[in-house]
């Protein structure tokens, strides 16, 4: 059994290393590229719409609102960065599903590199709408002396973020060997359901606290 797919290795030689993290995440990187695509490729803008451009169409307006409801008057401006989160981690836990499939959120390093992207992304859209100067002046609210403990608070969510989707992948995958192992097939089949909605709710979680602290990034000079 293992407990990360960084364990699975699929080739080595010398410093290059491919393992099932590398190789899944292209695999779901893929999948999303060639997804948009056929989805976005025959777009209607006038005339009747097609069902599942309209299908498409919702999911978009309900992620929007959905960020507009948390704070940010301009959903367009992170709605790309957001609904790639959203997309990459609920596809990598629905993928599951298939035979020898290993999510790469079950890695650390993955999932410490979405962490990662939130952490600059803060800053990125932050200093975009406020300048680095209104950014930056969050950081001395109320008072000076909170420096340290807003910087360290940037890092203490990042670590948080990374820990979430990791253990809850990684301790499904534990879980559900351990029942295949020692209970009938049915029972599995059924925590493995559970599993895929629960993979689903990660990717909302997180990407609703992606949302608040780019928020907050955002309004910081409305503080």
């Amino acid at each position: 059994m293992r407990l990360t797919p960084d364990d699975w290795i699929f080739f080595h030689a010398g410093f290059l290393k491919i393992n099932a993290t590398i190789a899944f995440t292209w695999a779901v990187i893929s999948l999303i590229s060639a997804g948009s695509w056929l989805a976005t490729r025959k777009m209607i803008i006038t005339g009747p719409i097609p069902r599942w451009q309209n299908a498409l169409e919702i999911v978009v307006t309900e992620i929007s609102s959905q960020i507009a409801n948390i704070g940010i008057s301009n959903p367009t401006q992170v709605l790309p960065y957001i609904g790639t989160l959203f997309l990459f981690i609920s596809i990598s836990n629905i993928c599951a599903i298939f035979p020898y499939f290993e999510p790469p959120t079950g890695s650390l390093s993955t999932t410490a590199a979405l962490a990662t992207s939130v952490f600059f992304a803060v800053p990125i859209f932050g200093i975009s709408e406020n300048g680095i100067k209104g950014y930056l002046k969050h950081y001395s609210e109320p008072t000076p002396l909170m420096i340290p403990f807003h910087i360290l608070s940037e890092f203490s969510r990042t670590v948080a973020l990374t820990v979430r989707i990791f253990g809850n992948v990684m301790s499904g995958t534990v879980i559900l060997a351990i029942l295949i192992s020692i209970v009938p097939l049915f029972f599995p089949i059924v925590i493995s359901i559970i599993g895929l909605i629960t993979g689903v709710v990660q990717a909302y979680i997180f990407s609703i606290l992606a949302t608040v602290f780019i928020s907050a990034g955002i309004g910081s000079h409305n503080q």
